[in-house]
């Protein structure tokens, strides 16, 4: 079973990540998790801490010469701001130099405030900044890793900035994730870019923040995923706790989500055929994964009864503004003095959706991986592939009748 936890606070001396249940001999180097958290990076209305802050990688276990063990795998990622923080955030008894009493309209503050009897705003926040998904990123890496070796990729792109919206156009291809991570907003249409951009620095001179919508694409997952005989056990239930639980996120749709309630039965769902024997290379791959069977729509995102399909699977999700804003003007109450004021300003973005695609990818590897290895176990790698290889050398055989039962 593949799980993994973070720790660490946003200005922590460190945020640390086990992943358990990677199987042995998976090819993992530092440089693999670098370039997943370099793009956590990208994205104009970035803030000034992403020049600040360098995500300093160090694998610590589970890993012997570029290879996993078998074992858990622990991955650091150093905090090179740490030493004007060390004061402020000392695990050593002591009070801090400044107590943040105005809590932030939209963020924990308040709600985490009371839960855990604290007046100080800072003893929130730390844990449940944003901050904590390059943790997430670094083992959704390792997931990503391990899904490739079975076929399975996973992108993302921008399709929302504001009121800015993308049209809508065939699903961006694996093969376009460089272009797309090359725009400055991480979207695949060039013209809703430049109207992106724009609504981004209108926001940024009105100190305002921005939200958005990001489409996560897996590529190459087999039929089987997940199942209906649990709720917890259905691979949409699964992939909408994850995305929810990215900071932020206030809506997931799989397909075509909430657009099918306004559909008649006769148009909202993905019509069944076999796959033409001279189809191109993207519905003969498909189709190797589905037994045969294909859909030309992907209204229900790949996911039928709790189960993947064989089909892409598709998934948007909705991040609101970011609740710190570079001229705060949202009202809150002091918890000390019980008078009306207005909420305190962290270092912030003007907005961080085109990130935010980058940790849905990695959120969505990590539920893949898990499912996919539920499905075909093994404890090394080698035995995962020949495992996978050997499911979907039968699909599509003809089912057999079940046997009559015979007494005695």
């Amino acid at each position: 079973m593949l799980r993994y936890l973070t720790a660490g606070e946003s200005h922590g001396r460190a945020l640390m990540v086990i992943v358990e249940g990677v199987p042995a001999g998976l090819l993992v180097t530092a440089e693999d998790i670098q370039r997943g958290l370099a793009r956590r990076r990208l994205g104009f209305g970035r803030g000034p801490r992403m020049r600040f802050e360098i995500d300093e990688v160090g694998l610590m276990a589970g890993i012997r010469h570029g290879r996993t063990l078998g074992s858990p795998i622990a991955i650091e990622i150093a905090n090179t701001e740490w030493p004007k923080w060390e004061e402020e955030m000392s695990p050593a008894p002591g009070l801090p130099s400044k107590v943040l009493t105005k809590p932030r309209p939209g963020h924990a503050d308040l709600a985490g405030m009371l839960k855990y009897g604290l007046d100080d705003a800072r003893d929130v926040l730390e844990r449940a900044s944003a901050r904590e998904t390059a943790a997430r990123v670094a083992a959704g890496t390792v997931a990503k890793l391990l899904l490739q070796q079975i076929g399975v990729d996973v992108i993302s792109h921008i399709v929302q900035m504001g009121k800015a919206r993308a049209h809508p156009a065939a699903l961006p291809r694996v093969e376009d994730l460089a272009a797309i991570d090359g725009s400055q907003v991480r979207c695949f249409d060039a013209k809703a870019e430049k109207r992106m951009v724009a609504a981004i620095k209108a926001a940024a001179k009105a100190g305002d923040s921005l939200g958005g919508v990001a489409e996560v694409i897996a590529y190459g997952v087999p039929v089987g995923l997940g199942s209906h005989v649990h709720w917890d056990r259905r691979l949409d239930a699964l992939l909408a706790q994850a995305l929810m639980s990215i900071q932020a996120i206030k809506a997931v749709e799989i397909g075509e989500g909430a657009e099918v309630a306004a559909m008649l039965g006769s148009e909202a769902h993905d019509a069944i055929r076999m796959a033409d024997p001279g189809a191109g290379p993207d519905e003969t791959a498909t189709a190797a994964m589905s037994g045969g069977y294909v859909r030309d729509t992907h209204r229900a995102g790949g996911i039928e009864g709790g189960m993947s399909t064989g089909a892409p699977i598709v998934a948007r999700l909705s991040m609101k503004p970011l609740a710190t804003l570079n001229r705060p003007t949202l009202g809150t109450v002091d918890v000390v003095t019980k008078e009306a004021t207005v909420s305190f300003k962290e270092r912030t973005d003007v907005t961080a959706v085109p990130a935010m695609g980058v940790v849905a990818e990695t959120m969505t590897a990590l539920v893949l991986a898990a499912e996919a290895l539920r499905k075909f176990g093994g404890d090394s790698v080698e035995e995962f592939t020949r495992n996978y290889a050997g499911y979907l050398a039968t699909l599509g055989e003809t089912p057999s009748a079940a046997a009559p039962m015979v007494d005695g």
